[in-house]
């Protein structure tokens, strides 16, 4: 076969694959399935939102004023404690003080100028519940209903005397006015919780992208060729690096002078291509793509991950399941060559005709092609 290597791929799909290693690699998709684990909830600790939470999440509300701070770290550890939910702080400054362009000109014909009636700085503290791959996720909305209904202590005015919750006035008064059949009377004091994305993310991680043409085409006569599986997730069990170089000179320096960062990424792309051709002699559904500083071989094809159960849970799909079993590295007790190596567990990775796969198989989107990048172009 000759060698299929992507010299030159879009910056944008290198950017999705980038962001699907980094996403797996500290919260792989599988790990938001099934899990045993408590909601994790330390009065001693301070539970702020990070650009790892999400990339969507739940507003639940907000607090303003004095004593806001403490009101919010108080509903995330109530959250997180009573009712089982990954809930964060973000806090939220607003800066009204500057003068704003109005409607129209003045006699000068130069744009009106304008004020704030409320002119300053404001802080407002959010709290934000979650961890979800879209926002369609099954289990967010039913989260966000849930949300709506609960009636949290540390919400209660009455109870505490006073509350920095946001419109909290207004929101009940808005309630006394409903008819006294209306079914939102049964809501609690965070009835207008919506699902949003995570603030501190690029707005570009939330645009697709799709995949350029040109990738298209580099990855196009592939035999085993990702992009034409259909599907919509497959597993990753294998990654082979080439040269990462982000300083340009230097790009255009390997360009001119000679084909080193070629012959990286020429080996990475055999290497798939080799494991992939011999995974499917064993039996095994396996693809391969490539993009501008990787290539990668996955196994299988699969529509979804798994079915919803009545627990508001996603049960993994069994073959998925059984992939990431049969390609996950063997844990192995290190030497005791020391006293502190003396317990310590390494791990050996599966090795096919010589080439070791990946420690930790990953689920993974296939990447789609889309007519928004063409037009981009």
């Amino acid at each position: 076969m000759k060698s299929k290597t992507p010299a030159l791929l879009s910056l944008a799909t290198s950017a999705i694959f980038a962001a699907i290693a980094a996403s797996a690699a500290a919260n792989p998709l599988w790990s938001n399935l099934i899990s045993g684990e408590r909601v994790a909830a330390d009065p001693d600790r301070d539970y702020v939102m990070t650009e790892a939470n999400g990339p969507w999440m739940i507003m639940a509300t907000t607090f303003s004023g004095e004593g806001a701070e403490d009101q919010a770290r108080e509903l995330v550890l109530e959250l997180r404690k009573r009712y089982k939910l990954e809930a964060y702080t973000h806090e939220m400054k607003f800066d009204f003080s500057d003068n704003v362009a109005g409607r129209g000109v003045d006699r000068y014909g130069q744009p009106i100028r304008m004020q704030y009636r409320r002119s300053g700085e404001f802080q407002e503290i959010a709290v934000l519940v979650g961890n979800y791959i879209s926002v369609e996720d099954r289990e967010a909305q039913r989260t966000l209903q849930k949300i709506k209904y609960m009636v949290p202590q540390t919400l209660d005015p009455e109870g505490r005397g006073q509350t920095t919750q946001a419109l909290a006035a207004l929101r009940k008064i808005q309630v006394a006015l409903l008819p006294d059949d209306d079914p939102r009377k049964e809501q609690g004091p965070m009835r207008k919780a919506f699902i949003t994305r995570n603030p501190l993310l690029p707005r570009d991680y939330f645009v697709p992208q799709g995949l350029d043409p040109l990738v298209v085409e580099m990855n196009k006569g592939v035999k085993h060729n990702l992009l034409d599986s259909g599907a919509k997730y497959t597993v990753k069990v294998a990654t082979f690096t080439g040269t990462v170089v982000l300083d340009q000179k230097k790009v255009q320096e390997y360009e001119e002078s000679g084909s080193r960062l070629q012959s990286k990424l020429d080996e990475a792309a055999e290497n798939a291509h080799r494991l992939t051709l011999a995974l499917r002699q064993k039996g095994y559904d396996a693809f391969e793509f490539h993009d501008r500083y990787a290539s990668i071989v996955t196994v299988g094809a699969f529509e979804n991950v798994g079915k919803p159960r009545l627990d508001g849970k996603t049960e993994i799909n069994p073959n998925i399941h059984a992939i990431m079993r049969a390609f996950a590295a063997t844990p192995i007790s290190a030497p005791a060559t020391t006293p502190a190596a003396a317990g310590q567990t390494g791990y050996k990775p599966k090795v096919v005709i010589g080439i070791p796969c990946d420690i930790q198989p990953q689920i993974v989107q296939v990447p789609q092609p889309s007519l928004s990048a063409a037009y981009a172009r």
